[in-house]
Formats: C-alpha cells, sequence, structure tokens
C-alpha cells in the first residue's frame, strides 16, 4: 500500500489517500502541542513511540471485540487504517478528576470519581473544543440519531473498563483519556483516530509520576522518556 495526496493535516498526524478508496494511511508526527495548538514544539521519535503504543491498544481492544480502524502497521511512524467519517465529538472519559474537570468544578485534584464520567466535546479547534450535552449533538447533526450517541458513551465506557484493567496491571493508573469515533463504510460506529499518551493520562501506581502529554503541558520534561515507559510497560519488558 502507497501513500497518494494528502487528505487531511491535523496537530498529531497526516492522512493520506492509498490505491485503495477504503483504507488510508496515517502519518504519525513528531510535533507536541497543548492548549489548543498555542503551545508548540517537537521531539523527535514521539511519532512512532505513538504509533506503536497505539497499535498495541487497537489490537487489545479488537481482540476483546471493540471495532477500531485499525489494520496494519507497515512501519514505525505509519498506521494502516479504514477510511471512516469521523465524528466530530471527543469522548472524554474520566476516572480520577484532574486538568478541566478539576477547573470547572472544584473537585480536588487527584479525587477518585464514584463512577467512569463520560463527556462529550466539539470537536472544532476555532471555537476551542467546547464541551456539549446530547442536544447540542442533536442541534449540531453530529450524528444520525440519539441512539448513536448512547452507542458513543456505551463504546467509551467499553474501552474504559478494558484498559483501566490492562494499565492496573502494568502499575499504571488511567486517569482519563480522549477517543474519537467514525462511521465506516457500513455505516458502523468504529474506533478512529489513536490512543496514546498524547490522548490519555497515565500516573505511576506507587510514585504518582505523570507519564503523559501533561509533562510538555506543564512543563515537566522527559516526554519521550515518559512516553518510551508507557511503552515499555505495554509490552511487558
Amino acid at each position: 500500500m502507497t501513500k497518494k495526496e494528502l487528505l487531511y493535516e491535523g496537530k498529531a498526524k497526516r492522512l493520506f489517500l492509498t490505491e485503495d478508496p477504503n483504507l488510508l494511511i496515517a502519518e504519525f508526527k513528531d510535533d507536541l502541542t497543548a492548549f489548543n495548538g498555542v503551545k508548540h514544539d517537537q521531539e523527535a521519535g514521539k511519532g512512532a513511540l505513538n504509533n506503536k503504543i497505539s497499535t498495541e491498544l487497537f489490537k487489545l481492544l479488537e481482540k476483546a471485540g471493540v471495532p477500531t480502524h485499525f489494520v496494519d502497521m507497515p512501519d514505525d511512524n505509519h498506521m494502516l487504517v479504514k477510511k471512516v467519517d469521523i465524528i466530530l465529538i471527543e469522548v472524554v472519559v474520566r476516572n480520577i478528576a484532574t486538568g478541566s474537570l478539576t477547573k470547572r468544578l472544584g473537585i480536588e485534584d487527584g479525587t477518585k470519581l464514584p463512577f467512569a464520567l463520560v463527556e462529550f466535546y466539539y470537536k472544532r479547534d476555532d471555537l476551542g473544543d467546547p464541551l456539549i450535552n446530547d442536544e447540542h449533538c442533536i442541534i449540531l447533526d453530529l450524528v444520525k440519531n440519539e441512539g448513536d450517541l448512547e452507542e458513543l458513551k456505551r463504546l467509551g465506557r467499553e474501552i474504559n473498563t478494558i484498559l483501566k484493567s490492562f494499565f492496573a496491571r502494568k502499575g499504571l493508573n488511567l486517569v482519563d483519556f480522549k477517543v474519537e469515533f467514525g462511521y465506516d463504510s457500513k455505516g458502523n460506529i468504529i474506533l478512529a483516530d489513536e490512543i496514546s499518551p498524547d490522548s490519555c493520562r497515565f500516573w505511576d501506581m506507587e510514585s504518582g509520576e505523570k507519564l503523559d502529554k501533561d509533562r510538555f503541558r506543564q512543563g515537566l520534561g522527559n516526554v519521550k522518556v515518559a512516553y518510551e515507559e508507557v511503552l515499555k510497560r505495554i509490552l511487558g519488558e
């Protein structure tokens, strides 16, 4: 499979057409961004780490019955994926209060939530990806019907159950994560985008050390080292 025309470029990935109209090639970039692109830098090797981490987690989820767009990882920086119509809703699942949740609701940072909280954010950079509710989603015509919103929530919670248990065995708390979904060629909702330290928060269970993009957001340094540690634990090395 070969890369053809550039279809889309985001903050962390480029998507290319291929000779198969149903398949795309995702190229993982070394860019690091935060605060809706206000803070920007590059870290050599970061894209390859996110690709490898996402590949392992997509395989794990597929094995557990969660449909994803993953097809293959031809090399370190590229992933072959099914073409989907992306749903412009970022699904955020939270297990521990931190980040924007603590600022909005005044919940103390690090508080374990009584259940997995699922939130929707409108995938619009120009609007700052605002928090939205079910009725907003319907008004904005972001899904085909209300049942699709329930499916997004169900899938978000299912992914959380699988990944939270998996990472607990690796000595990591899955604090929260953001996932994106799309409609495949048959109209089914499947997991897309990526699952990596760019889109998840991981805290070491013993030390509380942050092993995710918060190291960049908060200027903690050693971003690549943290991502390498996450991959190492995933692979059980």
